[in-house]
């Protein structure tokens, strides 16, 4: 079934280019176009379509107020665009607060050239977007503050009449390590590991991702008692604002990580974007190495690089965290720590944005945990001493 596509752009250049590059994948169809986040609202009700593309600045609404408004109305999937810019990353992450499942750098002069890699990436993005859950795992988080942090809304049902888009694509590649054997699906997982001592907890995630962590995050104490290093997918010019915003909600203090950092319990350390983070042992403390991007790999951070790395520097001494995700991104990190002894934990596929990431985790057999997103962070609170 074709993916049909609302547009929303207060420019006609970028309305028009962006239908032209849609509608030429085949699979996907751009099925309207608004100038405004007003009339955005008023044709996703009418269209129902299955993705809706969202500009931030426009005139009579803009995007934010438009998804909050499309959220309450008619719940469907939007992807943001957005500029690659502090303010450009504060106002994304007040997007996905609002409800929008993922954004995309907006760039008129990379719009304007036949970009192939850029149209793929849009295209794929569009499709995968289509099949997640609009309001899974999303609304508005507590802020720091000593009452432990309200349950999240579950997932918003289809409104009726909405139809399902059925994607017929291939699953994203691990492009981390050789594909291996065929794996049992995973399965619903209610057992509880030991409440034991951890050097460090590590959580990784993509795609819903800075919602999710600012739910488990804001449920943790300022003496929490162990280190912590996150690694979201991220542009490397929205990771500082998106610690700052999570420093600001959290208890534990959190910053984006610099190259030399030690680890200390109660700081969580965000892994910058376009970059990679590893983790040294030096005397039993963990230290910081932030390293260039590595063209061959398709995710800057990588929460494989970063897992591998605590995988020798911390055997058997780690607890990792998967979150939700498109890809299998954290599959051989976690492998890896695994394999020393370590501790595994995944997000179930109910509460996940986009159930890849997780899923790749779960199948393979690596899941010790498999929890709801509002069970992570009290289960951190009781698991970690």
């Amino acid at each position: 079934m074709t993916v049909s596509v609302l547009v929303v752009d207060d420019s006609g250049f970028f309305r028009k280019r962006l239908t032209e590059i849609l509608n030429a994948s085949g699979s996907i169809k751009v099925v309207g176009a608004a100038t405004n986040g007003r009339e955005g609202v008023e044709m996703a009700e009418k269209l129902r379509p299955d993705v809706i593309t969202m500009d931030y600045e426009m005139p009579v609404m803009n995007g934010i107020a438009a998804v909050k408004e499309i959220m309450r109305r008619c719940p469907t999937p939007v992807l943001m665009f957005s500029s690659l810019t502090y303010e450009g990353a504060r106002v994304t992450l007040d997007a996905l607060e609002a409800g929008a499942v993922d954004f995309l750098p907006k760039n008129f002069e990379d719009i304007a050239k036949d970009g192939s890699e850029l149209q793929r990436i849009l295209r794929e993005r569009i499709l995968d977007v289509a099949r997640s859950s609009p309001r899974a795992g999303r609304g508005h988080a507590a802020p720091s503050s000593p009452r432990p942090a309200p349950a999240s809304p579950r997932p918003a049902a289809a409104p009726p009449g909405r139809r399902e888009p059925t994607v017929s694509r291939p699953a994203p590649a691990d492009t981390q390590a050789p594909r291996q054997e065929p794996e049992a699906p995973p399965r619903s997982s209610r057992r509880r590991t030991a409440s034991r001592h951890y050097d460090v907890v590590a959580i990784g995630t993509s795609t819903g991702g800075p919602i999710a962590l600012q739910k488990v995050l804001v449920n943790l104490p300022a003496n929490f008692p162990a280190p912590l290093v996150l690694i979201q997918h991220m542009p490397g010019s929205f990771t500082p604002a998106f610690a700052e915003r999570l420093n600001k909600l959290c208890r534990i203090q959190v910053r984006q990580a610099e190259d030399g950092d030690m680890l200390r319990p109660g700081l969580a350390l965000l892994a910058p974007g376009g970059k990679q983070m590893m983790i040294e042992n030096r005397g039993g403390q963990g230290r910081v190495r932030i390293l260039p991007g590595d063209d061959r790999l398709n995710y800057k951070p990588s929460v494989d690089v970063t897992f591998g790395s605590l995988a020798r520097s911390f055997p058997g001494k780690t607890l990792g965290v998967i979150l939700t995700g498109m890809g299998a991104d954290g599959k051989e990190g976690s492998r890896m720590m695994k394999q020393t002894g370590s501790v595994i934990w995944s997000q179930d596929e109910k509460s996940s944005v986009i159930y890849g990431m997780p899923m790749a985790v779960a199948r393979a057999g690596l899941s010790d945990e498999i929890l709801s997103l509002d069970e992570v962070g009290p289960r951190l609170v009781e698991g970690v001493h």
